[in-house]
C-alpha cells in the first residue's frame, strides 16, 4: 500500500491512524509504549476501522519475525476480530481481504506453536481466543478473552459453578 492510502485509513476512533510506526517500534526497546499506542488507536469501545484490519497482517508478520510469544499480538488480533463481527463496524475492504485472512491463518499456526510453551495466563487465554476465532467459534473466542474471575462468575450464575 502506498503512503497515501495509509493516510486515509481510520482506527478505532474513526479518525485517520497509520499503525506502521508503532508496529515498527515493536522491534525496539520500547515495545510497551508501542503496544499502548496500538491498543489505544486500533480499538475503542467496540469500534474498529480499516487501519485496525490493516494492522493485523503486519502484526502477524512482526510476531513471526520477532519470534517472541507476546500476548498482545494475539489479544489485539482477537479483539479486532471480535469487533469485526459487530454490524456497526466496517467490513474488511476487498483490497485487504486476502491479506487479513492470510494473517489469521498465520496467527493460528503461530498460536499452535506457542501454546504448548505458554504458561502466562494472558498469553494462554489470548492464544485460545485466536484459535477459537480462527475456527469461526466466536462465542468461545469471546469467552477465552474474559478474565478467569469473569468466566467463573458467568459459569456460577448459569448453574455450572
Amino acid at each position: 500500500m502506498d503512503d497515501g492510502q495509509w493516510a486515509e485509513l481510520c482506527g478505532g476512533y474513526r479518525i485517520p491512524y497509520d499503525p506502521r510506526g508503532a508496529i515498527s517500534r515493536l522491534n525496539s526497546d520500547d515495545t510497551e509504549a508501542a503496544w499502548a499506542e496500538l491498543w489505544q488507536e486500533l480499538y475503542h469501545q467496540g469500534d474498529v476501522g480499516e487501519a485496525s484490519y490493516a494492522a493485523v497482517p503486519m502484526l502477524a508478520e512482526m510476531h513471526e519475525v520477532r519470534g517472541v510469544a507476546d500476548w498482545n499480538t494475539y489479544a489485539i488480533a482477537a479483539t479486532i476480530e471480535e469487533a469485526r463481527q459487530m454490524s456497526h463496524n466496517p467490513i474488511v475492504p476487498d483490497w485487504l481481504f486476502d491479506d487479513y485472512n492470510g494473517a489469521w491463518k498465520k496467527l493460528q499456526t503461530l498460536a499452535s506453536t506457542d501454546l504448548p510453551r505458554a504458561t502466562d495466563s494472558e498469553l494462554v487465554d489470548s492464544i485460545l481466543a485466536v484459535l477459537a476465532f480462527g475456527k469461526g467459534r466466536i462465542t468461545l473466542g469471546r469467552m477465552a478473552m474474559l478474565a478467569d474471575d469473569e468466566r467463573t462468575e458467568l459459569l456460577d450464575g448459569s448453574g455450572f459453578g
